[in-house]
């Protein structure tokens, strides 16, 4: 158990938050998708749009400078603007 968590401890504090949250968002999401070109859609915007951000060009240089990235993306202000990309319906 003292691996795993260390391990997950490293996942999560080398991880970008906006990246995550969009995944999480999506893996929840598409659980129900009436079709796997649904997902694809969403994801495909995904890594369009994240794929030009400040966090990549962070990820990238931290990388690359063998050091802990610092990602200065925030879930609170910085999602794509096609987010939320759902209907919420309405309950019966």
């Amino acid at each position: 158990m003292p691996a795993a968590r260390a391990l997950a401890r490293e996942i999560a504090d080398h991880t970008a938050p906006v990246a995550v949250a969009l995944a999480r968002q999506m893996m929840w999401r598409m659980l129900g998708a009436d079709h796997p070109m649904e997902a694809h859609k969403v994801d495909s915007r995904g890594i369009f749009h994240l794929g030009r951000s400040p966090d990549v060009a962070e990820g990238i240089a931290a990388f690359k400078e063998k050091r802990a990235p610092r990602f200065g993306m925030r879930v609170s202000r910085d999602m794509p603007l096609y987010y939320p990309w759902w209907k919420e319906r309405e309950f019966e």
